[in-house]
């Protein structure tokens, strides 16, 4: 079963470019012709993460055994609710993990905290400052970071060669093959840290899910390598998660006098 770990999904509200709206429908049939069962959804941008976390929890709901969510969070602005959106992405909505974006703001100890309490692996974009994976690999041994674009959307072979570098020593980093266009850098990805540290990811619906596979393809794995690469891998880090207490959605009375 091929998994797309990287895919977001519902609308934005604001105006700054294509990215602030991710229709799902093109996707789907992309995906459905490449051979793609399931993939992960996460908002795009949204000035409240509640609201669009919400959104892609329906979508999810609508597609049963088609779609994973995550939680998108905000460490800044979230700063002090990020247990309760989390907490309520996985009680209520059956949320897979959570999804953190430096153009937001950097990752924070409150979300690596949280992903901890509840077994979650983290999606971070970096955007090219990944100085930071060795400080969550050591102080966070026991969480899943996963560093999508080899920690640069923008193409900055740098950053990608040191994220590769990174997945390559520390356990519980990990990254996805999404946008990454140096071809070179995955098969160095595959060669250092192994399969099982690499992750297919589209970054849908903006990039072809078709096309982002066919790069996988192209590093002529042998099959169990490849099913690691196309969803082992995923699977694995998705099932390890620990449910809150569903809470309680009625008010209790307050006690008489």
């Amino acid at each position: 079963m091929i998994i797309d770990c990287h895919c977001h999904a519902g609308d934005g509200d604001g105006l700054s470019g294509p990215w602030d709206a991710a229709p799902l429908s093109r996707y789907a049939r992309r995906a459905a012709a490449a051979g793609i069962a399931r993939t992960v959804l996460f908002p795009t941008f949204h000035s409240d993460y509640a609201v669009a976390n919400r959104q892609v929890a329906e979508i999810v709901a609508a597609h049963p055994g088609r779609y994973y969510g995550f939680a998108f969070v905000h460490p800044t602005r979230d700063a002090g609710r990020i247990d309760d959106l989390v907490a309520t992405a996985v009680a209520e909505y059956g949320f897979r993990g959570i999804k953190v974006h430096r153009h937001d703001a950097p990752i924070s100890r409150e979300v690596c905290e949280v992903a901890r309490r509840y077994r979650l692996p983290v999606l971070y974009d970096p955007m090219g400052e990944v100085a930071v994976l060795e400080l969550l690999a050591r102080w966070y041994p026991d969480v899943a970071f996963v560093i999508p674009h080899l920690g640069s959307f923008a193409d900055d072979w740098a950053a990608q060669l040191a994220v590769v570098d990174h997945i390559a020593r520390h356990p519980n980093v990990f990254a996805d093959t999404s946008a990454v266009r140096r071809f070179d850098l995955l098969v160095a990805a595959v060669r250092r840290a192994g399969p099982a540290k690499l992750l297919f990811g589209s970054d849908g619906p903006w990039l072809h899910p078709g096309v982002e596979l066919a790069k996988v393809r192209a590093l002529g794995l042998d099959p169990a390598g490849e099913r690691l690469v196309l969803g082992g891998t995923a699977r694995r880090l998705m099932s390890r998660v620990r449910r809150p207490r569903r809470r309680r959605l009625a008010a209790v009375a307050a006690p008489g006098p």
